[in-house]
């Protein structure tokens, strides 16, 4: 199920009135299928996961009868003693943990742990993980897609604090698995620390103050936003609906300019509606990201008859194009990355505006962009 964006708090709470609030963690969205004491993960994408987070596993076998659970997979810091409100960890023993401490980390940290089919013990220590559960939808040999949100909550939270059964014991690949475990981390309270299933914790809101409060509390836990939901909400696949919105706000905004512009997909795909952009370093330009929403289909057709006859480089299906437009980009998280020569990356850009009242010598300069980036660890 996919959430829509809310451009406000008064906006969020306009479709439903009580909604239930969780964080917005920056992670990877994540089912676990687990039957039998089998569990295989797998990305929004239908990808198999599994081998990619092979501490997962073991922290969530034994759960009573087969479920599909539905939650994000996020870096944790176990080390942070903060506690989410009204949160609960299930270790792989089915222990519960009232008060889970820790907070999830940003996800240019999870990234090292993306796309791997072989994970190293020194990087499962030095990137923990967290399954972060927020729903379930089949239980019991029942889907429970129809089912009202409210009501999968307390099916979801009846199942975690259940205790948990091996089915005949576990199966030796695991068993193996987790005498590897003993052996990596130090103490059982390191190997329990190796990842945890974490209910994801759901606070009421009603007014806009509410969520204001809420959102702020959810920014300094470190994480991206809110998740707004109607609690009469069926689990509906694949459609971006109004039952489900993310409420997040933009950390900062540069003014950049295009150096490169891209055919686009779909309804533009004879168009020029992606754009790379740089900040300035010094007299040299250095690319920072790529965005292609935020501009409307008049101002992109009037770019691309712009960028098709200030091209310095053609080649095909891109054009390195002169750095004269300059736009305002906002974005909700800046990385380090090894894709643009600036060292950074822009995480969720989108363009607010075109600036044909700035100069490309007045874009931001890559010191603004290490400000913005530190200020962000802070």
């Amino acid at each position: 199920m996919l959430a829509s964006p809310a451009e406000s708090a008064e906006e969020g709470l306009s479709y439903f009135t009580n909604a239930l609030i969780e964080d917005k963690y920056d992670g990877i969205r994540a089912q676990a299928h687990c039957s039998g004491g089998e569990v295989r993960i797998f990305s929004r994408t239908r990808d198999e996961i599994t081998e990619s987070f092979p501490e997962l596993p073991d922290a969530l076998a034994g759960l009573p009868l087969d479920v599909i659970l539905d939650g994000e997979i996020v870096a944790w810091n176990y080390a942070d003693n903060v506690a989410p409100p009204s949160s609960a960890a299930f270790d792989d023993e089915g222990r519960q943990d009232a008060g889970a401490t820790g907070r999830a980390l940003p996800f240019s940290v999870l990234q090292q742990r993306l796309g791997r089919k072989k994970v190293s013990d020194e990087l499962m220590q030095q990137v923990p993980v967290a399954y972060v559960v927020f729903d379930v939808i089949y239980y019991a040999g029942e889907l429970l897609l129809d089912r009202p949100l409210q009501e999968r909550g307390e099916i979801l939270d009846m199942l975690l604090a259940a205790e948990r059964t091996h089915h005949g014991g576990m199966e030796p690949g695991r068993k193996a698995r987790k005498e590897q475990s003993r052996l990596r981390f130090e103490s059982e309270e390191d190997l329990k620390a190796a990842a945890s299933v974490i209910r994801a914790p759901v606070s009421r809101a009603s007014s806009a103050q509410e969520l204001d409060t809420l959102f702020e509390a959810a920014q300094a836990r470190g994480n991206e936003g809110l998740m707004i939901k109607d609690p009469e909400s069926p689990y509906t696949p694949g459609r971006r609906g109004k039952s489900w919105l993310k409420l997040k706000r933009e950390l900062a905004t540069l003014d950049v300019v295009v150096t490169a512009a891209e055919y686009g997909h779909g309804k533009r795909i004879g168009v020029l509606s992606d754009y790379t952009f740089a900040v300035r370093d010094g007299d040299r330009l250095m690319n920072i990201g790529k965005a292609y929403s935020g501009l409307t289909d008049a101002e992109i057709a009037e770019m691309t008859k712009w960028f098709l006859e200030h091209t310095l480089e053609d080649q095909g299906f891109r054009r390195i194009v002169e750095p004269k437009i300059v736009l305002e980009v906002a974005f909700n998280n800046m990385m380090r990355s090894d894709r643009h020569e600036s060292g950074y990356a822009l995480r969720f850009p989108r363009i607010v505006r075109l600036r044909p009242d700035k100069s490309p010598e007045e874009v931001d300069t890559i010191e603004r962009a290490r400000e913005i980036y530190e200020k962000q660890g802070q």
